[in-house]
């Protein structure tokens, strides 16, 4: 038996590769597939089974494009509805996988679908349980992505608190749980940095598994603080359930490559998005007016998911030499199918051709720290949590995920300065201001985490107790 945890840092997701006696199952496989079906022609084995713990928001699967190449059974929990041939499983039901067997835990809560599927080795023993978006480590899936009719979040979250308590916190400490996300993930609040662990240790470890925690308990603690989610999601949710585009189209049909003057015609010709995803330092130093930035060193697809609305939204792409097929790969992970080309020799090609260009002004902290005065506007753009730890006294908290909710708080003639905790997110908000007409943005080189080590005085910071 071989159990692979293949795991896609930029999403913060699981996939597994699960082999025994020359038959296979994959778990929640990304929507490129080739790689799983390399992996099983090397062990010699057929992939017999696609299994998918439910309905995912957060990105595309691969479960439609590696059916329809392989022949393998797409297996959902019950009550699932697909637009697609796919088997419905009865709870508790056990399929066969050459020497072992996985059986199918009905677990609502995340979704009314959600399933975990939980694996016995030869010997008929409870080994691992792949546990999707019912349990991760640390936290559990948060309850408001499948509100339907008549169901609310906190209907949700009490068919969750049964179903971890009934099929999950039964099992052996020894079991191990492979969920399909860790931190930096929407689909939780408090995600562990940790992708393997045990049912044992998350009874110690995990606030939402506490013994003697009551039903009204768990609500509250599940619900409390949850932060609305990625307009994006339910557009992935409906790609999951009715199918999509093989990516390999997608990427023959998006890789273009354009002149200067072929990409500055489409983009005043069209209402497509200048996406550059070069490094932060780079595009800082020159881009493409009206280019939105976000990076492909950070956690990529993510923010385009959160920050571009509209799946369907044309792309205009200014990448890193040889990135433009991996670009159009991440992008198409999360939904975002509609790139209609790439800058041919990225952006040395504009700046050879004579085309105008723009930069992003930037002040380190030492010089920040001779400027600051009373009247020195500073809007800090990390999460909520991350502010209300411990911020600079003078910054005011506008989240980058919600930065379009905070346009007015920005002032359209004084200079104002942002940062972030490092400067990444700092880069793409400048970016998405300098496109709206805020030229008066500065950032802040590298971030709060910069202006910890300076030499300002501490009577410039505020440090709260950190939240627990």
């Amino acid at each position: 038996m071989k159990i692979e945890q293949i795991y896609t840092g930029c999403l913060a997701q699981g996939a597994y590769y699960i082999e025994s006696n020359g038959e296979v199952a994959i778990i929640d496989p990304l929507r490129e597939v080739q790689d799983y079906i390399d992996r099983a022609a090397k062990d010699n084995a057929k992939i017999k089974y696609i299994f998918e713990t439910h309905f995912h928001a957060d990105f595309v699967s691969g479960h439609v494009t590696l059916a329809e190449k392989t022949g393998a059974k797409i297996v959902y929990g019950p009550s699932a509805q697909t637009n697609f041939d796919a088997l419905i499983a009865e709870d508790n039901q056990v399929f066969k996988l050459g020497n072992i067997t996985i059986t199918v835990l009905h677990t609502p809560g995340h979704t009314m679908e959600s399933a975990c599927y939980l694996l016995k080795d030869e010997n008929g023993k409870d080994h691992a349980l792949f546990s999707g978006d019912t349990l991760f480590l640390g936290d559990v899936g948060r309850p408001d992505l499948a509100q339907k009719g008549a169901i609310t979040e906190k209907e949700l979250a009490g068919f969750l608190y049964d179903s971890l308590r009934i099929k999950v916190m039964t099992l052996a400490d020894d079991v191990i749980v492979y969920p399909a996300h860790g931190a930096g993930s929407a689909c939780g609040k408090n995600l562990s940095k940790e992708t393997v662990g045990t049912i044992g240790n998350q009874k110690e470890t995990n606030y939402a598994l506490r013994e003697n925690m009551t039903k009204e308990e768990f609500v509250k603690e599940v619900t409390d603080g949850l932060l609305p989610p990625p307009a994006y999601f339910p557009l992935n949710v409906k790609l999951n359930r009715e199918g999509y585009e093989n990516i390999e189209d997608v990427i023959k049909n998006s890789a273009k490559p354009l002149s200067a003057e072929e990409f500055e015609l489409l983009a005043n010709e069209t209402d497509a998005v200048i996406l550059d995803v070069r490094d932060q330092s780079e595009f800082s130093k020159g881009f493409i007016p009206q280019s939105i930035f976000i990076g492909l060193g950070g956690t990529f697809a993510p923010w385009v998911g959160a920050l571009i609305k509209d799946i369907k939204q044309a792309i205009l792409l200014v990448t890193p030499i040889g990135e433009e097929e991996s670009t159009i790969t991440r992008l198409s992970r999360v939904g975002f199918d509609n790139v209609i080309g790439y800058l041919d020799g990225s952006f040395e090609t504009w700046i050879n051709s004579g085309k105008e260009m723009d930069v992003l002004n930037s002040i380190s902290v030492e010089n920040l720290s001779k400027k600051i005065k009373e009247s020195t506007i500073v809007f800090d753009v990390r999460k909520a949590s991350e502010y209300q730890s411990e911020h600079a006294l003078i910054a005011q908290n506008t989240p980058l995920d919600y930065l379009n909710d905070y346009i007015s708080q920005f002032p359209e003639k004084e200079t104002f300065f942002v940062h972030c905790a490092g400067g990444y997110r700092s880069v793409i908000a400048a970016s998405i201001l300098k496109a709206r007409g805020f030229h008066n943005v500065i950032d802040i080189e590298g971030g709060f985490d910069a202006i910890q080590k300076s030499g300002i005085e501490k009577t410039a910071f505020v440090c709260p107790t950190t939240i627990k």
